[in-house]
């Protein structure tokens, strides 16, 4: 950790919330004296502190940590770039238009890598009255299910969330292209192009 960053990054996310220091001493429970040590460089804030500073201030700790707030590249919102991330906790779905860092239940996530379905991992998909009907014999078990599916266009994302022991019968909006996207818990991403 190079403290003069560190310090630095405090300051700034601290006036970006118009806070004083004594303010945000109080709000973390520490000294305004800590807080101006840490803002010069003449000293880091503790590990036991940083999760509640991280919070206040609106910042991933590890950027405390780095002293810098990364910025992506400006994608304009293209989705064909989407990145999906599975928290193997929770197994809560997140998803970025481009490359993020995100973090749940305490991990950083990688984005999962979408792989062409072959034949034998295809779903049945069907235009059925305006909607596209998409259905599979995959097993729905707790261990083992498609935990959802997604049409992605360059400027929508549809996602239907599945469940297991219900079964793999759904609809999703009719688009004529995009491409069709679906979680299998044991066997990661799929796609297909429509």
């Amino acid at each position: 950790m190079d403290q003069t960053k560190t310090g630095k990054l405090i300051r700034s996310l601290r006036l970006e919330k118009g806070m004083t220091q004594l303010e945000l001493a109080e709000s973390i429970g520490v000294s305004d004296k800590a807080v101006s040590k840490w803002e010069r460089g003449c000293g880091a804030p503790d590990i036991s502190v940083l999760p509640v500073l991280s919070k206040i201030l609106g910042a991933d700790t590890e950027a405390l940590l780095r002293g810098d707030m990364e910025e992506n590249q400006m994608t304009n919102g293209n989705l064909k770039k989407a990145r999906f991330y599975i928290c193997p906790c929770c197994g809560n779905l997140l998803f970025s238009t481009d490359d993020a860092e995100i973090s749940c239940c305490g991990k950083k996530l990688k984005a999962v890598t979408a792989q062409k379905a072959d034949s034998g991992e295809q779903l049945k998909v069907s235009n059925s009255g305006g909607e596209w009907y998409i259905s599979s014999e995959h097993e729905m078990s707790r261990e083992h299910y498609i935990s959802f599916v997604a049409f992605l266009t360059g400027d929508m994302l549809t996602i239907r969330k599945l469940y297991p022991e219900w079964g793999l019968d759904t609809t999703l909006p009719f688009f004529a292209h995009g491409t069709l996207l679906w979680y299998c818990t044991r066997h990661g991403l799929f796609y297909r192009y429509i």
